[in-house]
């Protein structure tokens, strides 16, 4: 990074002319890339790439107090923080980097649409600049209502650029839900793809106060009305390409706001921090092996933690998104084969879209291309399918609460001797922490004392350290449940094998009492993926008069195929003990939340009412 004379005692863009707090302000050398725009006229000439702000440590650093002071010596003396050697981490800074190591290469492509890091760093400071304009500073929530386009991609960065906290809207929900999260997150601005405006429209009509609406007018969607002020691109034309943007003053500023599926009432407010996220981003790659210029599919929402983090990844890795709006077996394949796509990440329902593709929907590709799965445990017959088709797995675990994946099954290379069904079982376990995870452990729900390293004893899955989130925004007790004893409460259920490596069995809520015996649905669901005719599965809990419980399946079969009650019974006593075996099974569609999650309360509504 280029710089002042030695001696100075200056730093990055330094002195009086700074901007305080934000980027840009007084000039340098000519970058080595050059600008990317004209420099505006009011002012003096921007650099192309500001530097980092001194306002987090504007102040001189203070001497350390004199050794003689207790707890104090060699190591404290004159050793502590100044701008030179600690600023607050933020994932804004990789956009910058970015676009100043390869601003013409591709960042962002949605069909026609093509973008650079240069132009997307642009971008998002003229979303910035807008916003600020409007009054947007910090604390501010800004909402955006869209599903994977550039649009999102861009807020992830020019939102919080003005300190404000962006909240990226759940496109499944209805309006009454919608409305809910605008008056709980206290929104003060909301960007709206068109498609989704009748969402938005009938959420407003719920609150009865006005929020200042952007229409997004997506040229790759299917249109829609305009309940907006304008549109996106009017919006942006109206802010500065050399916005001097805002670093956070510290570190544990918050970034996003993110709201839990709320299957049992309102949802919580997740509150991510700069640090979280930026440390979540930068461990993403390095337990996935992604390589820089890496290309990335966004199959999983934007809107569901945050894409787990990755927009911020693949600006610090400078590689390629590519915008996916509608999620098909044809679109995967398509983007896959056509824009040499190396990395996505979803749920089993992906998986599940790739195994059972049709041939017409099939594309045929030379390069490896990598999954990252999570959500419910995938059943090893899914994992081993979607191995065959040429696509190379890998399982991770965690929750809205820990910015996505905190734990991956790191695979031994000494299971690549196995057969597939074996791979495929190890591949389903989720695994070790990551690396910036402080603390996993299966425990006693109650005690916190850690369970036998078995493969057999149940406990709760607990996690903590840098990776977790703030805390539930405006729910002081339901944050204080979740960090009691000062771990994080999963609530999900699970063994420790020898190895160290953790196995989901259920949630807490699932698991099954029959006649005192515990069934894991997880372990009974396993069974049925694996019936020939079976596309896909659940099991809850129906009411017993007998045994308490009894397992119930519902099933949802492939297209051309056929299966009875008891063909899916007889399969489950060939590889189950009997009291496992299901006692009901129910075929047709599963109900799921937005973010592909089936939704097991439903289900067990239904099974209450057999």
């Amino acid at each position: 990074m280029a710089g002042g004379k030695k001696g100075t005692g200056k730093k990055g863009s330094g002195g009086k002319s700074g901007a305080k707090g934000k980027r840009g302000g007084a000039k340098r050398p000519p970058a080595s890339v050059p600008p990317m725009r004209k420099p505006p006229t009011a002012r003096a000439a921007p650099r192309a790439f500001p530097r980092r702000p001194l306002k987090p440590h504007a102040a001189p650093a203070k001497p350390a107090a004199a050794p003689a002071k207790l707890g104090l010596g060699k190591y404290d003396l004159h050793l502590g923080r100044n701008p030179a050697n600690f600023v607050p981490l933020t994932p804004l800074q990789f956009l910058e980097r970015a676009a100043a190591t390869f601003p013409g290469r591709p960042s962002v492509v949605h069909g026609k649409r093509r973008y650079t890091w240069g132009e997307t760093y642009e971008r998002a400071r003229r979303l910035a600049s807008a916003l600020a304009k409007r009054g947007i500073r910090k604390g501010a929530t800004v909402a955006v209502m869209a599903p994977n386009i550039p649009e999102l991609y861009e807020a992830h960065f020019g939102v919080p650029m003005t300190g404000a906290v962006l909240n990226a809207l759940n496109t499944r929900l209805n309006a009454k839900e919608i409305a809910f999260i605008l008056a709980h997150g206290e929104t003060e601005f909301i960007f709206c793809d068109t498609e989704l405006s009748p969402i938005i429209k009938g959420a407003l009509a719920e609150l009865k106060r006005d929020i200042p609406v952007i229409d997004i007018v997506d040229s790759e969607g299917p249109g829609g009305e305009r309940i907006g002020e304008t549109d996106y691109e009017s919006f942006l034309a109206g802010g500065d390409p050399d916005y001097a943007w805002y670093w956070p003053d510290d570190e544990w500023d918050s970034i996003t706001l993110n709201y839990t599926s709320g299957t049992t009432g309102n949802p919580k407010g997740v509150v991510y921090s700069h640090r979280g996220a930026a440390l979540s981003a930068l461990i993403n790659p390095l337990v996935w092996s992604m390589p820089q210029n890496a290309v990335y599919l966004w199959t999983l929402p934007m809107f569901h933690c945050n894409g787990w983090t990755f927009p911020w990844t693949m600006a610090a890795m400078c590689g390629t998104n590519v915008c996916l709006r509608r999620i098909s077996a044809e679109t995967i394949y398509k983007a896959v084969a056509e824009e040499k796509v190396t990395h996505l990440c979803g749920a089993p329902t992906v998986l599940g879209f790739i195994i059972n593709a049709k041939p017409a929907e099939k594309r045929s590709f030379a390069h490896t291309c990598n999954i990252m799965t999570a959500a419910a445990p995938p059943p090893p017959s899914i994992l081993e399918g979607v191995e065959k088709a040429g696509f190379t797995v890998t399982h991770v675990y965690g929750l809205t609460e820990v910015y996505g994946p905190a734990t991956i099954c790191a695979w031994n290379p000494e299971w690549d001797a196995l057969d597939s069904v074996d791979r495929a079982r190890l591949k389903s376990r989720q695994g070790v922490r990551y690396p910036l995870a402080e603390g996993l452990m299966v425990a006693d729900a109650k005690t916190l004392e850690p369970v036998p390293r078995d493969g057999q004893t149940l406990g709760e899955v607990f996690l903590r350290g840098n990776m977790t989130m703030k805390g539930y925004l405006k729910n002081p007790k339901a944050t204080d449940d979740a960090f009691a004893g000062g771990w994080f409460h999963t609530g999900d259920l699970g063994v420790w094998h020898p190895d160290g490596y953790i196995e989901l069995k259920d949630r807490s809520k699932d698991i099954i009492i029959s006649g005192g015996e515990n069934i894991s649905t997880i372990e009974v669901e396993s069974v049925i993926y694996r019936h020939p005719a079976v596309l896909e599965c659940a099991v809850v809990a129906r009411p017993d008069e007998k045994w308490g419980e009894t397992p119930c399946a519902f099933v949802t079969l492939k297209e051309g195929m056929s299966a009875t009650e008891k063909d899916i019974v007889d399969f489950c006593r060939q590889h189950l003990a009997g009291f496992k075996c299901p006692k009901t099974v129910i075929f047709g569609a599963l109900p799921k939340t937005s973010t592909g999650k089936v939704q097991k309360f439903v289900l067990r509504d239904k099974a209450k009412g057999l």
